[in-house]
């Protein structure tokens, strides 16, 4: 997953600082240039302390660029006006990258009550610059310059990439408020604070709940689980003098899914999954008022803009445009799936019979039956998989499949800054050329929230100067610690996750654009998972495999035998896996297409959902609603579907590198390279033509899932 953050209307980038006179800023690290690495961000000498001060200069020095370009005495131009407002807000940019990355993996109470205070103020700040009437006139006089009302538009003196920033800069104040009527621009600003703490509030109970739960164990309850998952049960129990001794499974994705997988103790299983799925339902840690004002505080500044609903703000600026296309995309999907996970339903419901014939198959037991089946068909343990996916050779996997496509190289350097001791610092190398730095961070820690996810403490861009800046990109996730001799041992999903997770890192490492808010990652969200789902389909592959999977004692290639039971079992438990998918993304659009206001219980709400769509009751939602975070916190609100829409693009972009005879096809890596560099700097789907010869087809995923 790509994190978004969303600090202001627009993305905030670049401009001079001014120096702080008074001591205590001046001990501040913000308030000089870092003196590190590559500019690195000076993280053993920032405090908690230190982020109010920055966040408030930072929003002082934006509109400080601000008013001067709104008093400027000079007819507005591209340079006196875009260009300036592009290059406004570079403090408060350098903080809050640092701030939000860290409270995501470094969280404490300290954090959390730097975020309460600071993110209405954000909201505010934002809402200044996008309401600001003048700032706009300014913008808008520019605009009808080049786009005229016919559609027609006049390049004059601007490259393609500077009409881009004009027209994604329009759309960007538009989209932000400024056509508002003044009558309701109050409103729309309450609307703005309170959606901003609302979801910041959903984050810190989802992160909290998941923490509050431990499933404690004795040695008797254990059977069924492998000895790995037996060893790190025991390695989490002995971290807890009150569990010292005995054995405890968690709520974070490794202890658990594992656990759900293999425990033949049912009662067990059904204890963690109510514990899983009831998270933030009620209690201490409630979410479900959360969605209930959201949702709606979403329509009535949806209906402010102009828009029926709240999904039909979002799309208008993505790829897909309407929630009827993004219906129509996910449905030709759905159909299959779900006929593909009611034969599998048939086949659990006959096993878990055999050995008790008034037995019902319930959600608890899906993991642990498609596991035994998978085992049963394929001779496919996960045991036997593990050792030669070891996080070592999987994350040097990945780098070999870069370094093959597109020519760079990856060089750890342990004397770079790091903000964690389990964070990996890495130079990224082009032709001898440092272009970026990755940091990776592995492992679950109780400051940080579950998934995985890609995001950047600095995007690339270049200087108004002509100085090319360098990204500087962290990709996150919550696999399996190392335990005792062992190294941690990846199953083939999350091998997977890393190489999705490390295809967003290309986009944002790769990057040669100009501005910084068109560069990397910053394209729509139906378009940001194409090159993170695309690098899935090298890790797959059985000829990549054979030259990055090697077992972690022996160094042995993974056997041709253990290949071809990995590669037959690629479509096996396809109907389970889109149908969680496609029922969240469905979901998330069912809650964005409201458009009266009313009382929103999101468990009626989800079920009723899920009914019309003839979910069966043994699969849930891959989210269930009051810990549904893509959705109500890190920005794919009426987004959750764009892993589906990109997978379309994915699975058609492979697809030619398989119908070239190289997986590694130097025209091909160059055309995709393109798209990588690229970043928003053009119309997208236009890229996508350009690499493929035509447009996308649905018939490369639906092959690979086992879906025609």
């Amino acid at each position: 997953m790509k994190k978004i953050f969303t600090l202001t209307a627009m993305t905030v980038v670049l401009c001079a600082m001014t120096a702080c006179k008074d001591k205590k800023n001046m001990d501040n690290p913000f308030f000089s240039a870092w003196n590190t690495p590559y500019e690195i961000p000076d993280f053993a000498r920032i405090k908690t302390e230190h982020y109010m001060p920055a966040f408030e200069e930072g929003m002082r020095q934006q509109k400080a660029a601000i008013d001067s370009i709104v008093n400027s005495s000079e007819a507005p131009t591209f340079a006196n006006t875009i260009e300036a407002y592009e290059y406004s807000g570079e403090l408060l940019s350098q903080v809050a990258s640092v701030f939000f990355n860290l409270s995501e993996c470094e969280n404490s109470p300290e954090m959390e009550a730097i975020a309460e205070e600071v993110t209405p103020k954000l909201s505010a700040h934002g809402d200044d610059i996008a309401l600001n009437a003048a700032l706009f006139q300014r913008v808008k006089t520019v605009y009808d310059q080049y786009f005229h009302a016919d559609g027609t538009c006049d390049s004059g003196n601007l490259n393609a990439e500077q009409l881009r920033l004009l027209e994604e800069t329009y759309r960007g104040f538009v989209r932000g408020g400024a056509n508002v009527p003044a009558d309701k621009q109050e409103r729309f600003r309450q609307l703005n604070e309170q959606i901003a703490s609302l979801t910041l509030r959903f984050a810190q109970n989802v992160l909290k709940a998941t923490n509050a739960y431990k499933l404690v164990l004795d040695s008797t309850q254990l059977d069924g689980m492998t000895t790995d998952q037996i060893a790190a049960a025991r390695e989490a129990a002995d971290a807890n003098p009150e569990t010292k001794g005995k054995y405890v499974v968690t709520l974070h994705m490794p202890s658990w899914e594992p656990f759900m997988m293999n425990s033949c103790r049912r009662d067990l299983r059904e204890q963690a999954w109510t514990a899983y799925t009831s998270r933030c339902a009620g209690g201490e840690y409630d979410n479900t008022k959360i969605i209930d004002t959201l949702v709606n505080l979403r329509l009535e500044r949806a209906n402010i803009l102009g828009f029926p609903t709240h999904a039909a703000y979002v799309l208008d600026d993505c790829i897909a445009k309407t929630p009827e296309a993004v219906n129509k995309c996910l449905m030709q999907i759905w159909q299959p799936a779900l006929k593909k996970a009611k034969t599998e339903c048939a086949e659990y419901q006959r096993m878990i019979a055999a050995t008790d014939a008034s037995a019902k198959l319930q959600p608890w037991d899906w993991r642990f039956y498609s596991e035994r089946l998978r085992q049963q068909r394929y001779q496919l343990d996960d045991d036997v998989v593990r050792p030669y996916f070891s996080l070592d050779g999987v994350r040097e996997g990945a780098f070999m499949v870069a370094n093959k496509l597109y020519g760079i190289t990856f060089r750890e350097n342990p004397d770079l800054p790091t903000y964690n001791t389990e964070a990996h610092a890495y130079e990224v190398l082009d032709g001898g050329n440092v272009i970026g730095i990755l940091y990776m961070d592995f492992f679950p820690r109780e400051s940080k929230r579950s998934g995985a996810w890609m995001t950047e403490f600095r995007g690339q861009h270049y200087t108004r100067d002509g100085k090319n800046v360098i990204p500087i990109i962290q990709v996150v996730c919550n696999f399996t610690k190392p335990t005792g001799d062992k190294p941690s041992l990846l199953n083939f999903d999350e091998s997977e996750t890393l190489f999705h997770e490390f295809g967003h890192a290309l986009h944002g490492l790769l990057s040669k654009c100009h501005y910084g808010s068109l560069a990397g990652t910053n394209v729509p969200r139906d378009f940001v998972e194409l090159p993170s789902q695309i690098m899935e389909n090298w890790c797959r592959n059985p000829q990549v495999m054979k030259e990055y999977a090697r077992h972690y004692q022996t160094h042995e290639a993974i056997p041709d035998s253990l290949i071809n039971k990995i590669a037959a079992a690629q479509t096996y438990g396809q109907g389970f896996i889109n149908t969680e998918l496609l029922a969240a993304s469905l979901l998330d659009m069912d809650y964005h297409t409201i458009a009266t206001p009313q009382h929103v219980d999101p468990m009626v709400f989800e079920k009723e959902a899920l009914d019309r769509i003839g979910l069966i009751p043994e699969i849930v939602s891959r989210y269930k609603s009051p810990y549904f975070q893509h959705i109500f916190t890190t920005g794919y609100d009426a987004g959750y579907y764009s892993y589906t829409w990109t997978a379309i693009l994915d699975a058609d972009a492979f697809q030619a590198f398989k119908e070239s005879g190289d997986l590694y096809n130097p025209e091909l890596a160059r055309k995709f390279r393109t798209i990588l560099e690229s970043g928003n700097t053009r119309d997208l789907m236009q890229l996508y033509r350009d690499f493929r010869g035509h447009d996308p087809s649905v018939t490369p995923l639906l092959r690979n899932r086992g879906l025609l």
